[in-house]
């Protein structure tokens, strides 16, 4: 209880960072939130490869929402800006920790998405300068709809890769 109660004061530290540091040395804090989650909390090897694909999953899926006007940034660019790829790598440290308990069953995952991440995203905005084009309760449903399928995949992506780490640990045993 204490790792997980541990792990989700570093993921709002973390969100923190990023939501008022923006591209400042303040994100220095987040690669070193990571480093101690990794340390102490999980592992590289528990929890690297989810790291890797939900940071580029993210950032793929937040340039595109720019892209297609559903974020505008202060610097006029349709890639989102650093500060918001390491609130995906904050994320993806939660999956196997403090988040865990919202994987199954998929439903409460898909309502947390739709419900958690669309507020989240807006206090982001409003703590960055980040512009809400669609407009406020626009974004909202339309980042609900998302989440509500997003949350879950991830969660299904951090099973799969949990349960496939665990096999390959396996297979070397018995070889």
């Amino acid at each position: 209880m204490l790792r997980q109660l541990a792990n989700a004061v570093l993921f709002q530290l973390g969100w923190f960072a990023c939501a008022l540091g923006g591209n400042s040395y303040w994100l220095l804090s987040v690669a070193a939130i990571v480093l101690i989650h990794l340390r102490w909390l999980g592992s590289w090897a528990k929890d690297g490869k989810l790291l890797i694909a939900v940071t580029v999953f993210g950032t793929l899926l937040d340039s595109l929402l720019s892209m297609l006007g559903v974020f505008a940034f202060p610097s006029g660019s349709a890639l989102i800006p650093l500060w918001l790829m390491l609130m995906w790598s904050l994320l993806a440290i939660t999956l196997n920790h403090c988040l865990a308990w919202s994987a199954k069953p998929w439903w409460r995952a898909s309502l947390l998405g739709a419900i958690a991440a669309p507020l989240s995203y807006c206090a982001g905005a409003q703590l960055a300068g980040v512009q809400l084009p669609l407009g406020r309760w626009q974004s909202l449903i339309l980042l609900g709809l998302i989440w509500a399928v997003v949350f879950p995949a991830l969660h299904w992506l951090a099973s799969y890769l949990r349960n496939n780490a665990s096999q390959r640990s396996l297979d070397r045993h018995h070889h």
